[in-house]
């Protein structure tokens, strides 16, 4: 095996043991404040090695999740310190069922960011982002978003419609905003098909866009995502669904 195959190895060791001691903070098995185990301890539980327990401790620090000390160990820190718009806290927030207070919270966040980059984006946009986001537009219709590729264009709307803003600060929350999106329509779903056909939506927020009018793409917007938090917020729940799958709003 190659150096870079093994690298390859240890990443998906240390990736999938983060992920798993990710989903147990978010979603309170391990509480605010708990030490979690020695490195000792933890690779003989989950049968890894201490340099790959080390390295999901890495991760997960990064994301503000816990907090390692010299003698102390490694403790899980208040929420208010999580990175709670890093793709992953959002996915293994997604996948422990987020309580209603947080998903209305996420909800807000968009309706603050992505109405006006909307109208930024009808004042901006270049021919080449309007071509992205009309083959979204495309594949959306065609594949359905109960598919992943459909939710993957789904995505991709969202994301070409940041850029499209011209605001570079915008453009980073891309990743978020798509997490965002990705999650709350696989939650929407989680029970029954979609009850109400969002593509006409993201219709109207195109159209607008393409025709350069700063406000409806604003308003097209805004009533985008106050009908997905309307879906969303009504969709029945699963018992039990800390351990599922999920992916795209």
């Amino acid at each position: 095996m190659t150096e870079s195959e093994d690298e390859l190895k240890a990443l998906r060791i240390h990736g999938k043991l983060a992920r798993e001691l990710g989903l147990l903070i978010v979603s309170g098995r391990y509480r605010v404040g708990q030490l979690l185990e020695t490195e000792m301890e933890a690779s003989e539980r989950y049968k890894v090695s201490r340099p790959a327990y080390r390295e999901a401790v890495r991760m997960l620090s990064a994301k503000g999740l816990v907090e390692a000390r010299p003698k102390v160990g490694t403790r899980v820190t208040p929420k208010e310190r999580w990175h709670l718009l890093d793709p992953d806290v959002l996915a293994w927030m997604f996948q422990s069922e987020p309580d209603d207070r947080m998903l209305r919270a996420l909800f807000e966040l968009r309706l603050v960011i992505e109405p006006e980059a909307a109208a930024l984006a009808a004042e901006r946009r270049t021919t080449e982002q309007l071509e992205r986001m009309e083959h979204a537009l495309e594949v959306m219709s065609r594949r359905t978003l109960a598919t992943d590729e459909g939710r993957a264009a789904d995505q991709d709307f969202h994301a070409a419609l940041l850029e499209a803003s011209g605001n570079p600060f915008l453009r980073t929350l891309s990743s978020s905003v798509s997490a965002a999106v990705a999650w709350t329509t696989k939650l929407k779903q989680r029970v029954r098909p979609l009850v109400r056909d969002p593509i006409p939506d993201h219709v109207r927020v195109f159209d607008a866009i393409a025709g350069q009018d700063a406000g409806s793409a604003r308003a097209a917007m805004n009533e985008l995502i106050e009908l997905a938090l309307f879906d969303t917020t009504t969709a029945p729940k699963v018992a039990g669904s800390s351990e599922r799958d999920g992916a795209a709003a």
